[in-house]
């Protein structure tokens, strides 16, 4: 990282959110950190401190609900006057097991597809203005392969995937003329709890979300300045970088 920057992470408090915050601590960011989960999210502010993070604020917010973004964004601004870099990572799976289509209950539905879509359009365009004064800045936006291809039996989860992909082409499309990059990485299957929670059976070798966070911090880097509107799977990058 070739500049202290203010980096904003939804869902930040596990997972790919948590190990995110802390790779972007030990570039020394400033970290502007959210989840619905209070103390697990004091706990990674704590830990990214310990590994270098320049400062860390951490505030408890359902990004899918818009009074909790304007709080979030405003809050991080007024302490730190911009925001670099977005990470729109926050999800939730749905019902576990994940029901069919033809059995998925209807507010389940919408409450998936306001957390997983709604979220990042509605931080997104909180943000963006901001990077649009200073016609610099950088939003990523966690995809999945399951927004990729329809599956049988993930459901809403599946579907949002499809929207969040829709959703950084056509921000990349509509910024096309600035210096403002979107983007999105499918990381892969994660040993995570949603992926417990998805594959409960699952018998085979999993990453861990320490082990895909290089993709981001590249798209965070001066080296990707000109990317934008593009779909990167965390492996396939980790096996490209390898391979150099």
């Amino acid at each position: 990282m070739e500049k202290t920057q203010v980096v904003m992470i939804t869902g930040a408090s596990k997972g790919l959110g948590k190990e995110l915050a802390l790779a972007f601590a030990k570039k020394g960011a400033i970290l502007v950190l959210c989840a619905r989960g209070e103390a697990q999210l004091l706990e990674v502010k704590i830990e990214a401190e310990q590994l270098g993070a320049t400062e860390v604020l951490t505030i408890a917010a359902d990004v899918g609900v818009s009074r909790d973004v304007e709080k979030f964004v405003s809050l991080a601004e007024e302490a730190f006057g911009k925001i670099d870099l977005l990470i729109n990572n926050a999800s939730i799976l749905g019902p576990s097991p994940m029901p069919m289509l033809l059995d998925y209950p209807e507010d389940d539905f919408l409450e998936v597809l306001k957390v997983n879509a709604m979220s990042p359009f509605l931080v997104s365009r909180r943000v963006l203005p901001g990077m649009l004064q200073r016609n610099e800045g950088c939003v990523i936006n966690v995809t999945s392969e399951a927004g990729h291809v329809g599956y049988a039996g993930w459901g809403a989860y599946g579907i949002s995937k499809f929207a969040v992909e829709g959703l950084t082409e056509t921000w990349a499309d509509e910024l096309s003329e600035t210096n403002i990059r979107v983007n999105m990485v499918d990381p892969g299957e994660m040993d995570t709890d949603m992926h417990k929670a998805a594959v409960p059976d699952c018998d085979y070798e999993l990453n861990k979300p320490i082990e895909v966070v290089d993709v981001f911090l590249y798209l965070a880097s001066e080296e990707a300045k000109g990317i934008s509107g593009q779909r990167f799977q965390a492996q396939e990058y980790k096996e490209r970088m390898s391979s150099l």
